[in-house]
C-alpha cells in the first residue's frame, strides 16, 4: 500500500532527492504549504497552520507522515501538525529549546562546558555594552533566525551600537511569529522575559567550523556524519560544505560525545538533528555554535553522492516509526561538496545563466547539480538566502574522487556560469 508523505515546503530539488530513496515507489510525496509562503517576507504562524489544516482535511486518503527539513517556521510547524494528527514527531518544547538561541545555551550549560561565554542584550538599548563575562570579539544574534540572518560580528562598542541598530530594524520579521510559537508553551521565566525578539551576545569562537548530523530515537542518539564548513578566505560567509570530514577520528568522536549529551539533556527525540561546532586544533578547543532540531537538506546530495542515500532517508524512517538503516560509502564518489557562489555587494541582476546553459554544465562536469538562486531583473538585497555580508547567486553540488578534483570541477562550473551584476549603493 502506498504511503502518503506530506512534506512542508517541498521543493523540486528535494522532491527529486526523496524520489531517489530506496523503496521510493512505496511513497507518494505531497507538498504541504509552499516554500515561498513559509520563508519569504512576513510569516503568520496562525495563517500557515490554518492553511495546512484545511489542506490536510481536504485530503481523502490516509496521512502517514508529515515531515520537513527547513528552518523556522517549518521546524516548528511539523511537530504541531504531527501532534494534531497523531503522527510521529519530536516534541515542540524540545524543538524550541534547541531553536531559541538563549534557551538553548541555558540547556547546554547544564550538561557541557564546550560553549562560548554568552549573555543577553536589549535591542532597544541606545548605549549598549557587552554583558558581564563576555569579551570582544563577539557575535550579536536574534534569539531566532535562519541562514545567519541578523548575525553580526562586532569588535568594539561602536560596532555593537551599529549592529544593534540593524537588529531593531530586522528582528521582528521572524521574532514576532516566533512569539506565536512561544505562546503555545509553558516557558521558564528567564525565557519568557526574553520572548522571541531578544538578542543574544556571545564570544566569537576560534578555529574551523563543522557540522554533526545525527538522529535521536528511543534513547538512541547516533551521529552518522560530520561535514566540514569552509568559508571564503578572511570572511564569515560559507564557501562550501564538504563531506566526509577531514577531521581526525578522535575529534569526530569527541564531537559525537558532546552531541549525545546535549541532545539527551534537551530531551530531543524522534527526529534528525544537526549541531554546528568550531574546532581550534592549536588550542584543542571545541565550541558548540548552535543546535538545529532538523537535518540539513543542504547536505542531502552530499550523503547521496558519497554514501548512496541522502539523509532524508533517516528523516523518513523516523517519521514512520522505524529504526534508521544507515548507508555507508555506497555512493559513486569519495568526496562531495555544496558550493555557494556569492556576490559581496548589493546589485541589480542583469543576466543569469539560462536553463540550457545550466543543463550543459551539468552534462559536461561529472557529478554536478546547479541551482541558480537569483532572477534576472531583481535586486540582490530584496531576495532570500543571503547572510549579513553576502548574497548567494548559485548553489553548486559536486562529487569527485578527491578534494583536488572537487575544486577543479567547481572552477569549471563557475567559469561557465554567465552572471552579470550591476553594483548599487547600499539601500539604493
Amino acid at each position: 500500500m502506498t504511503r502518503n508523505i506530506f512534506v512542508v515546503g517541498l521543493d523540486d530539488l528535494n522532491l527529486e532527492t526523496l524520489r531517489a530513496l530506496p523503496g521510493a515507489d512505496e511513497y507518494t510525496f505531497h507538498t504541504l504549504l509552499e516554500r515561498e509562503d513559509l520563508q519569504e517576507g512576513s510569516v503568520s504562524v496562525p495563517d500557515l497552520l490554518d492553511q495546512a489544516h484545511r489542506q490536510l482535511e481536504a485530503f481523502e486518503g490516509r496521512i502517514d507522515a508529515i515531515i520537513g527539513y527547513w528552518d523556522f517556521p517549518v521546524n516548528m510547524l511539523v511537530p504541531i501538525l504531527c501532534q494534531r494528527y497523531g503522527l510521529r514527531s519530536a516534541d515542540l518544547e524540545a524543538v524550541v529549546k534547541c531553536e531559541h538561541k538563549y534557551w538553548s545555551r541555558l540547556e547546554q550549560q547544564k550538561v557541557i562546558t564546550e560553549h562560548p561565554a554568552f549573555g543577553l542584550i536589549d535591542p532597544a538599548d541606545q548605549h549598549p555594552s557587552l554583558p558581564p563575562g563576555v569579551s570582544y570579539p563577539a557575535w550579536i544574534k536574534p534569539v531566532e533566525s535562519t541562514e545567519s540572518e541578523g548575525a553580526y560580528y562586532v569588535e568594539d562598542d561602536e560596532q555593537l551600537r551599529e549592529a544593534l541598530a540593524r537588529e531593531r530594524e530586522e528582528i521582528h520579521r521572524l521574532g514576532d511569529p516566533f512569539n506565536d510559537i512561544l505562546a503555545m508553551l509553558d516557558l521558564p521565566p528567564e525565557v519568557a522575559d526574553v520572548g522571541g525578539t531578544g538578542c543574544l551576545v556571545e564570544e566569537a569562537a576560534t578555529g574551523e567550523q563543522y557540522t554533526v548530523e545525527g538522529f535521536s530515537r528511543g534513547g538512541r542518539v547516533e551521529v552518522y556524519g560530520v561535514i566540514d564548513s569552509l568559508t571564503y578566505p578572511g570572511l564569515p560567509s560559507f564557501l562550501r560544505y564538504q563531506y566526509p570530514s577531514r577531521l581526525p577520528a578522535r575529534v569526530r568522536d569527541y564531537m559525537a560525545d558532546v552531541s549525545r549529551r546535549v541532545i539527551t539533556g534537551i530531551g530531543l527525540a524522534n527526529t534528525t538533528f544537526n549541531i554546528e561546532y568550531f574546532w581550534d586544533p592549536e588550542q584543542e578547543r571545541l565550541s558548540l555554535l548552535e543546535v538545529n532540531a532538523r537535518h540539513s537538506q543542504s547536505h542531502a546530495p552530499l550523503f547521496q553522492l558519497v554514501d548512496g542515500a541522502p539523509n532524508h532517508a533517516v528523516l523518513l524512517d523516523l517519521a514512520l516509526d522505524r529504526d534508521p538503516q544507515l548507508a555507508r560509502g555506497q555512493g559513486p564518489y569519495a568526496t562531495a561538496a555544496k558550493w555557494y557562489l556569492r556576490h559581496f555587494t548589493d546589485g541589480l541582476v542583469r543576466r543569469v545563466p539560462s536553463p540550457e546553459q545550466v543543463a550543459q554544465v551539468e552534462q559536461e562536469v561529472p557529478g554536478s547539480t546547479l541551482q541558480v538562486a537569483v532572477e534576472e531583473g531583481s535586486q540582490l538585497s530584496d531576495g532570500y538566502g543571503g547572510d549579513s555580508y553576502s548574497y548567494v547567486l548559485a548553489e553548486i553540488f559536486l562529487g569527485a574522487p578527491d578534494e583536488d578534483e572537487l575544486v577543479r570541477r567547481y572552477d569549471r562550473c563557475v567559469a561557465a556560469l554567465d552572471f552579470e551584476i550591476e553594483d548599487v549603493q547600499e539601500g539604493a
